[in-house]
């Protein structure tokens, strides 16, 4: 696993202390991650996103249907 020296501000510090204890963490590599984490959730594109990839892995599996012409085809389902 890496390690960094980190140079963080005052605030900063209080953020991962706040994360650190709202998460009962043991100490502020946890809270770094807990934050890499939710942020990796929040604004990371879809695409970059591992569950994305899994996501899409497992929908690649399953099984298709050929269609000619999609108008028809979803003409067909409202008529059902």
């Amino acid at each position: 696993m890496p390690t960094a020296i980190v140079k963080i501000n005052k605030e900063a510090n209080h953020v991962i202390n706040l994360v650190k204890a709202k998460y009962d963490l043991k100490d502020k590599s946890q809270a770094i991650n807990k934050m890499a984490e939710e942020y990796e959730k929040e604004l990371l594109e879809p695409e970059l996103r591992t569950d994305y990839i899994e996501k899409m892995k497992m929908i690649e599996k399953e099984k298709t249907i050929k269609v000619k012409s999609l108008d028809e085809y979803f003409e067909k389902l409202r008529k059902r």
